[in-house]
Parts: structure tokens; sequence; C-alpha cells
């Protein structure tokens, strides 16, 4: 299957910030392009947004000055429906409100002809509920943009049921000859990206609301152990705590209230209150011009360990034994057949399973995951409600003289970099479980479309799928809860990608 050509002509309906970015994105391919919008001059000013942002690009020397005035001349603001008759592909990018958007699509079926094809850039409606009623319900399709659109790499190609499989290839290969990072999905709720992703932030905001840490916090170990490029609490401030809270409460009534997906009473206060986050001037941090934002929790220095143990091997103790031993350590290695873990002074220090410390031992103290043991700044620990003072100072101690700063929380059953990626893993595997996407599109459109330093399976391939069930498994133990019910292709796949 090949692209749209060049010299074909491309429709954007709605001149918002949506519509504009991805008409900018096909004017730069080649694709003459017209713009409506129902609202008075949104369509020039469209125009003349876009002629500016190439010319921006042109003058960083992104793109030549040519081709940027090319791409501007190809924008061309129209005033009616009927002007957009020789498009081959329109791509509705207006507000989102399903009755509206039904409407423009049996409105634009009037206009362009019957191999057209109609694409809707909404990220929460069905595309099967889109197309019914069409005379041609088969040229309907999903193609999902991420704000911004000349940015932001991914493209969700979504499936109705009567989408065509020529439609959603073209619009695929389109989508990849605009420079962009398409992936397959099926018509479901939140697609991938917006279903995928709602443990990230829904374990973050279970562990504030249990004053297991302060946002500051979590957000810090979440970039500085994770690999995240934003914590949770920044990028819902960014995004806005009312938009975050809307998808998640959209993708959980769509789901017949699955509590895998359950809002937060935590977020939906903030809401209430008007704290949308960064628009607002206040969300989870304070941006006014004076506030300072807070630090992360971080233990005091303690005093280095005079040797440490490493119990058995295995992926969640070898980064950090390299470390250790890197930093001058004295690491002596012995062989177990249990769980591996560290003897420091005495004390256990052992990777979490999803156990709160105290369930582990009295002298437990538990680190979290981290993207890179070798080269990650910051790790979470939680100790055991019983243990010694010297057994703390001793684990604190051997992971600050490699090099890692030390937050504290609260004795949180998975702590907070491992119980997010389980989660992330079993829900971008539940996904797969239901066909919604490929194992392949699924991680790259968590890598593309959110800026995920690995997919979520290949992450859970890396630690151990064996791992992340027992991680998943002593999380609905101790919460009782089914938000932590282990997917079926957890439970039965070694391998949860084909790499």
């Amino acid at each position: 299957m090949s692209s749209l050509a060049p010299a074909a002509e491309v429709a954007i309906v709605g001149a918002g910030a949506m519509g504009t970015g991805i008409a900018q994105v096909a004017a730069k391919y080649g694709h003459r392009v017209h713009i409506f919008d129902n609202r008075i001059g949104a369509a020039d000013a469209a125009q003349q947004r876009i002629g500016d942002a190439l010319r921006k690009l042109a003058s960083k020397g992104k793109l030549d000055s040519s081709e940027a005035e090319a791409a501007a001349a190809r924008i061309v603001p129209v005033h009616a429906l009927g002007d957009l008759v020789s498009a081959k592909l329109v791509v509705e990018a207006i507000v989102e409100d399903l009755d509206v958007k039904r409407k423009m699509f049996r409105d634009l079926e009037v206009v362009v002809t019957p191999e057209a094809v109609l694409a809707s850039n909404t990220s929460s409606f069905s595309i099967t509920s889109l197309a019914a009623g069409m005379k041609h319900p088969g040229r309907i399709v999903g193609m999902h943009f991420f704000n911004p659109a000349p940015i932001l790499p991914l493209v969700e190609v979504v499936s109705g049921l009567a989408t065509e499989r020529a439609v959603a290839d073209l619009v695929y290969e389109t989508a990849k000859a605009w420079g962009k990072v398409p992936v397959h999905a099926k018509s479901t709720p939140g697609f991938i990206v917006n279903r995928c992703a709602r443990p990230f932030y829904g374990e973050a905001l279970r562990l504030l609301l249990e004053n297991a840490a302060e946002a500051t916090t979590i957000d810090a170990v979440m970039r500085e152990a994770g690999g995240f490029r934003m914590g949770p609490f920044e990028l819902m401030d960014l995004i806005g705590l009312d938009v975050n809270f809307a998808v998640t409460k959209s993708v959980w009534e769509a789901y017949f209230h699955d509590p895998r997906f359950a809002p937060s009473i935590l977020q939906a206060e903030l809401v209430a209150g008007g704290r949308l986050g960064r628009k607002s001037g206040r969300g989870f941090y304070d941006y006014a011009a004076d506030a300072r934002k807070p630090s992360p929790a971080t233990e005091s220095a303690k005093p280095r360990p005079s040797k440490i143990t490493a119990v058995g091997d295995g992926t969640l103790v070898d980064g950090l034994r390299e470390r250790f031993a890197s930093a001058g350590l004295a690491v002596e290695r012995r062989k177990a057949s249990g769980p591996a873990h560290f003897v420091v002074e005495g004390g256990i220090l052992a990777p979490s399973d999803g156990r709160t410390a105290s369930s582990i031992a009295r002298d437990a103290v538990v680190y979290d995951l981290a993207f890179d043991y070798g080269s990650c700044t910051r790790l979470a620990v939680a100790s055991a409600a019983g243990c010694s003072d010297a057994a703390y100072a001793a684990a604190v101690g051997a992971l600050q003289a490699a090099g890692i700063a030390v937050s504290r929380i609260g004795d949180a059953a998975g702590l907070v970099v491992m119980r997010t990626v389980a989660m992330l893993a079993n829900e971008a595997a539940d996904a797969v479980n239901q066909d919604v996407a490929s194992a392949r599109d699924v991680d790259l459109a968590m890598r593309n479309g959110v800026n995920y330093p690995v997919g979520p399976l290949a992450w859970a391939d890396a630690i151990g799928v064996d791992h992340v069930r027992t991680v998943l498994a002593n999380l609905a133990a101790y919460y009782g809860d089914p938000r932590y019910r282990t997917s079926p292709l957890v439970m039965r796949a070694e391998r949860l990608t084909d790499e």
C-alpha cells in the first residue's frame, strides 16, 4: 500500500491548535491544504500562524527558507465546506463532541467524492460510532495526532468495525510519509496511549492519597530512577488537571467502571477547587511568580558500610551490585535459591516485589525499580516498621556511597517506580491480549506518544515477566482490589515482546 501522493489535496476541518498543526505537517510534505472552520476568520488566522511557524523553523536552520515559503503558500483557507470537494483526505479536528462530529461527517459526505478518506483526530470517541449511519462507513478512520502535531511523532491509526483495511493502510503509510510514527489500533476506549498510560497517573495519585510521599518526591523518583522525562504530577499540571481527569473519567466510564481506570477523589477535589495546574496558577504545585518548587525528600548522609553481601543474582540486583563494587565497596557474593537481595551490616536491602518492607523481615529496607541501576541518581526506599536505626543507616549509606540520592517514603507496597511500571506493563499486555494493537505498536506508541524511556512490554521483559506477575499478585493481596488483577497475557507468557 502506498501513501497519498503529494499532489493529492488534503483538507483540515477545524482551525484550532490541532487542526493548524496537522495542516502544517501536510503542507510541509507537499500537499495543497485547504483549512475550513465555521468560526469567522479562524481559517485565515490559522494560515498566518502556520506561515509564521514555518518561517521560524527556517530562521533556526531547521528548514530551507524556500521550502518554508513554498509550504506556507500551499495553505489555503476556505469559508465553505463545498470548497473541500476535491480533497482526497479530510482530517476532522473540531471540538470533542460526538454529536457535532457526527453531523460534520454527514455534511462532508455530501461534499466529497465517495473515494475520499474521512479521518477523525478524536482522542476519545469510537470510530465505529462516528461511522454509524454513513453511506460509506468503510472510509471513516481515526488519525489521532498528539499535541503539538508538528513535533510529537506518534499517530494512532484507528479502525472501527466498518473501516476498510485499505483505508487504514493508506492513512498509516501517509502518516509515515509525513515523517510520523504511525501505529494501528482498534477502536476501543482510549485507543493505545490514553488507555495504557492511566497507571502512570493513577498509581502516583494513590500513593499521594495514602501519604506515602509528597508529590515532589514521587516526581523526582520517577524522573531520576524511572528515567521518565517528567513526573506524573508535573505532567498533570502541564496537561491540565481538568483535562487529565476528564480523560481518566471517560476511559473509566467507557469500560463500565472497571476499577483499573477508576479516577482519584484527590484529583477530583483539586479540579472542583479550580486548581487545574499551570494554566490556573496552581495544581499540585504553586506557579505564582514568587513560589518555590519544594525539594524532594532526601536522606542525610549516612556512614559507609564496611561490607555488603550480594545474595543471589538477577536483573534487579546485578546492576546495583556492580555499582557498589565500582564505588569501592567490599561486595561479597553468595548463592541463594530464594529472591536475590543484599545483606548490609546484618540488615536486608531487597528490591521491591510488591510487598511492604514490614512483610519481608524485621530489619528489611526495600529499594525501588530503576530504569538503569548503573546510572540512576535517586532511589526510593521504605523500611520495615521494626527496622533498627543501624540497619536502615547501613542500607542508605551503601546507596549513598554509590552516588545515589535516597528518598525515604512510607512503607507502601510496590514503592513508586516498580508498581507503576508493573501496572503499565499489565495494561499494555491486556491491550495486546484483547487485540487492540500488536505488542510492537503498543511499545512504539508509548515511547513516541508519551516519551517513556522504553516500551512497557519491553521493560517487563527486562525485569522478568515472572517478577511482574509477583508484583501484581502482591499488590492485589495487599489492597484486595481488582484494580491489580493480572492480565491473562502476563499470566501465561514468559516474554511480552517478540524481540
